[in-house]
């Protein structure tokens, strides 16, 4: 099957009832990917829902006013029981703005979940026994309300790796696009 027929296989099957592909902007599907700006409409939504998720979660947890990227950090740190370098956590997060890592270690030290220390010249954070605690609250939350929610639609782990190794993969290929477009 030709390049062409499988994507106009693939519009059509996007385009029920003659509507075409859910997009947030027909402009870009208008090009030669369409499926892709429906990936990105996907991520949208998906994102700003799993932001919301996390602040509700770990407000559920006990800890409120958290931003998604305080939330994020305060995992991130609490992982694996190892305290991580600012540098670390910027990497494994994507963040190129390491100011945004700096301020929301200090709220979360400001509310006790987190402590900083020193490796050598570099600056550590270790999470506290509260942060752990609020990370197994939340743990405890999600395997209640999101996960439970979400093995009853069906999706099996291998599915979701799946969709995991698209993502990382696409999160590459946005990222050399990124770095193509700042150089023009």
């Amino acid at each position: 099957m030709a390049e062409a027929e499988r994507t106009a296989k693939r519009s059509g099957a996007a385009r029920q009832g003659g509507i075409g592909p859910v997009v947030s902007s027909a402009h870009l599907a208008a090009g030669a990917l369409p499926a892709l700006s429906e990936i990105e409409f996907g991520l949208i939504l998906c994102g700003h829902a799993f932001h919301r998720w996390m602040v509700r979660g770990m407000a559920a947890a006990g800890v409120p006013n958290l931003s998604p990227l305080e939330v994020l950090v305060l995992h991130s740190v609490n992982h694996r029981g190892r305290a991580k370098t600012l540098a670390d956590l910027c990497l494994v997060l994507g963040i190129e703005d390491t100011h945004l890592v700096t301020y929301a270690v200090k709220k979360l030290e400001g509310a006790g979940l987190v402590a900083s220390g020193r490796k050598g010249k570099e600056k550590t954070v270790a999470v506290t026994a509260r942060g752990a605690a609020a990370c197994a609250r939340y743990h405890e939350i999600r395997e209640a309300l999101l996960v439970k929610a979400v093995r009853r639609v069906g999706l099996d782990e291998a599915q979701a790796s799946e969709i995991a190794m698209l993502l990382r993969a696409l999160s590459g290929h946005y990222d050399q696009a990124a770095r193509a477009a700042a150089s023009l």
